[in-house]
């Protein structure tokens, strides 16, 4: 089977978002080929997952951005060098040859997603909606007292999603900022209470981020996951996002998304 990877431009303002379906990629053929791109330290790290399907899932997640960078620097897939920061967010390690270019990951059941953008920082979080695990009682913990309030005053029907959609915000924005889960989470709340408004997020306690500094949007990539993206953005840019389902080395493929939310316009608290 013949790979290719077409080249793409990533322009200044755009982010690119990449979904690649797990479950559905299965050839072993391309397995394979996936697996030629890994360091001997992904492939140490893969082994040592005990169920197939983490491994799997793992393989398909570093082929993802192995092959997504590759669409825009002329740098095959397993040439790549990755590092990661104090709080654990990896990152590419530049030469000097390229522009800076931010990437991040996420994962759940089924589905995995590469957030790619210049320059600004940028965090992605994907989740599986139908996870019989999670209770939505854990906002106590995590949320902040408006989050929960708006949370509990949904119908119960309702509740489990408006949960996601905090949840994956959240994630998206402290992997944005690169400090992982040392900033408390209810230190900062979004606010989506009314339907018919953007995002709004505001910041107490030690946090001294503006709102306007950040961008953000919720996703459907399919009936049963949610997505959040959150971008620092310089004042007087407003980020446009381009949604991507791909199988890597294969090509890209209809994905009927939907966008429920974002934040634009701006409006600062």
């Amino acid at each position: 089977m013949k790979h290719y990877i077409p080249k793409l431009k990533l322009e200044t303002g755009r982010i690119d978002l990449w979904f690649s379906f797990s479950d559905e990629i299965n050839d072993p053929g391309l397995l394979s080929a996936y697996e030629n791109y890994l360091s001997i330290s992904e492939k140490q790290k893969m082994q040592r997952f005990h169920f197939h399907k983490h491994r799997h899932q793992f393989l398909i997640t570093r082929a993802l951005v192995r092959t997504t960078l590759s669409r825009y620097f002329d740098i095959n897939p397993e040439l790549w060098r990755f590092s990661n920061n104090e709080y654990e967010k990896p990152e590419v390690v530049f030469t000097g040859r390229m522009p800076p270019i931010r990437f991040n990951i996420s994962h759940t059941d089924g589905l995995v997603a590469c957030a790619v953008a210049l320059e600004e920082d940028i965090g992605v979080d994907v989740e599986d909606t139908t996870k019989q695990n999670i209770s939505v009682d854990i906002a106590d913990k995590y949320f902040s007292l408006q989050e929960a309030s708006d949370l509990y005053s949904v119908p119960e029907a309702e509740r489990k999603q408006r949960f996601f959609t905090y949840w994956t915000l959240k994630e998206s924005f402290v992997k944005a900022v690169g400090k992982g889960l040392s900033i408390p989470l209810d230190e900062f709340s979004f606010h989506l209470k009314e339907e018919d408004q953007p995002i709004r997020i505001s910041f107490s306690g030690n946090q001294s981020h503006q709102p306007n500094n950040w961008q953000f949007w919720i996703i459907k990539p399919s009936q049963h996951h949610t997505s959040a993206i959150t971008i620092h953005k310089k004042k007087d840019v407003n980020f446009r996002l381009s949604v991507k389902k791909v199988v890597p080395l294969i090509g890209e493929l209809p994905l009927n998304y939907r966008i429920i939310k974002q934040s634009f316009p701006i409006l600062c608290y």
